[in-house]
């Protein structure tokens, strides 16, 4: 896989598709393979989709051991579009990386064309990070030493109970896991990060034409934020997705890509 030189880091990545350009930004712990398949594939018939690792994961340069911060990995964004030669691009953010598009469209608001965030947090009063219970369940699966069981601990906290009992689907989730293992450091350094992220006064600055999406069984991000994060951005949408949990993407991958396009062209 290619890799881009983004100030004194390298970024991996893959870049498939053909039209405008839109840029995908992950979440925690999450690598460019934790997009559903069928949600990529979808996008690339009208996109010119670029998929990448964070810094700390993949092929991406190490985490070293100084702070981490949104701010930073929004930045780390805007060089990968930098060093791929694109000025404009369409954005999604989901989860964490829908925190990294909130301050990559604060501090450059000139190089996104439409921005979209998915099951994500703006910090502030009124939102709300995963409940104690599920944080002990994630903790409980990665304190465990067993892989099989950290992954499946993070597939039941992130999809509907109707979705977790997809063997098929689930199969797919855990060959992704163990194929590309994420250093637990980078995990802890994301956490903080993300305990520290608040954008909830800085939102309403924000002028881009914006999509916000979230389902009403997020466990990790409940939905309360994705109302509030449209309540603070003048121009936004809210698409609530019922029965759908955290990663909406491969619960519902053909109309999340339906929504992701509709949203694009009306404000091209």
């Amino acid at each position: 896989m290619p890799l881009a030189r983004v100030g004194e880091i390298e970024l991996s990545y893959e870049r498939a598709g053909s039209g405008p350009v839109l840029l995908l930004i992950m979440g925690m712990s999450g690598t460019f393979d934790h997009w559903d398949a069928g949600f990529l594939g979808d996008l690339r018939r009208d996109f010119d989709v670029i998929v990448y690792d964070h810094r700390g994961l993949g092929s991406s340069t190490r985490l070293g051991q100084g702070r981490l911060t949104i701010a930073q990995l929004a930045e780390d964004a805007a060089g990968l579009l930098t060093a791929l030669q694109v000025d404009t691009a369409h954005v999604l953010g989901i989860s964490m990386g829908g925190m990294v598009a909130q301050e990559l469209a604060l501090a450059h608001p000139e190089r996104i064309d439409t921005l979209a965030l998915g099951c994500t947090y703006c910090g502030g009063e009124g939102s709300a990070l995963a409940s104690e219970e599920v944080m002990r369940r994630l903790t409980e699966g990665m304190s465990s030493g067993v892989r099989e069981r950290a992954i499946r601990a993070a597939w039941e906290a992130n999809v509907s109970p109707a979705f977790a009992a997809n063997d098929e689907a689930y199969a797919r989730f855990l060959g992704i896991g163990l194929r590309r293992a994420v250093p637990v450091v980078t995990i802890m350094a994301q956490m903080r990060a993300i305990a520290a992220h608040d954008t909830s006064t800085r939102l309403p600055r924000l002028r881009l034409p914006t999509l916000v999406i979230h389902g009403t069984l997020d466990e990790m991000l409940p939905v309360q934020n994705g109302h509030m994060i449209a309540g603070l951005i003048a121009d936004s949408r809210l698409e609530i997705l019922d029965g759908i949990g955290h990663m909406f993407f491969w619960e519902q991958p053909a109309h999340s890509a339906e929504l992701i396009r509709a949203h694009a062209v009306v404000h091209v």
